[in-house]
């Protein structure tokens, strides 16, 4: 079982759980827990492979990683602490994870906040993928990451959470990275169900303005699906919750309130 670790808010009956990216952990919340903790229960994990899931999980997941069973990673906590509804707040390929939850067990899933969420791949983020890829078993994955991290987050403002995603990314290591990256082969058919398929789920996207690589296709998204709303945050990258956390922790604190009070 994947490592987790929970703060209980004994005025609440509402829980939240924070799904990190590719290459994260549960780490990259830090400026979230104060802010969020006084409102609700919060869940926090370690996806497999990542943060302190790297080192008991070692050897125990000898079988594919697909987005399906990285999901049933988080259901079965969930399952495990009998939480059987949550809100949940992800960033990056979190954000995939999230909607796959939502789509295998809706009735678990609350509210989705997407931060940074990646719904449709570019050309630019197509042909890095696939540039990746050629080189993903020659070169040391960290240049890799690295490469990827300096390209999706290029600017000067983004290199707080550039810098936390390289540092995070380092207590990988090659097999778990390449494992990780081979789920890219299922990211394109199961991100168009997702924008053909709206789950009626109240859901939040947060992006920023800033994030090129991801943005266009959310703004896109969000005029069709009548379950989501949009919130941009100016001078912000792809990175929301650690580049702007003041922004990010208000919207997304009062769209969970709105949606408890329906």
């Amino acid at each position: 079982m994947i490592n987790y670790t929970i703060y209980n808010n004994k005025n609440s009956s509402e829980w939240v759980t924070f799904v990190h990216g590719a290459g994260g952990s549960s780490s990259i919340w830090f400026k979230q827990i104060r802010d969020f903790k006084k409102h609700f229960n919060i869940l926090l994990l370690d996806l497999r492979g990542h943060g302190k899931s790297n080192y008991r999980l070692k050897n125990v997941f000898k079988k594919k990683y697909t987005f399906s069973s990285i999901s049933e990673d988080i259901i079965d906590i969930l399952d495990k602490e009998k939480i059987k509804k949550s809100h949940f707040i992800g960033i990056s390929l979190g954000t995939i994870l999230i909607r796959k939850i939502a789509e295998m067990n809706p009735k678990m899933v609350k509210s989705m906040i997407m931060g940074g969420a990646i719904m449709k791949l570019n050309l630019r983020s197509v042909f890095l993928i696939k540039l990746s890829s050629v080189f993903k078993s020659i070169v040391p994955y960290m240049w890799i990451y690295r490469a990827l991290a300096f390209i999706i987050m290029p600017y000067k403002n983004h290199q707080e959470s550039r810098n936390l995603f390289i540092k995070e990314a380092k207590k990988l290591y090659q097999k778990e990275f390449l494992r990780w990256f081979r789920l890219t082969a299922e990211v394109n058919p199961l991100l168009r169900l997702f924008r053909q398929i709206e789950l009626p789920i109240p859901t939040l996207y947060v992006m920023g303005a800033e994030d090129y690589m991801f943005l266009e296709s959310i703004k896109i998204l969000t005029k069709k699906h009548r379950h989501s709303k949009l919130h941009i945050i100016p001078k912000c990258g792809h990175v929301v919750n650690v580049e702007k956390p003041s922004d990010f922790n208000e919207s997304s604190i009062s769209f969970l309130k709105s949606v408890v009070k329906k």
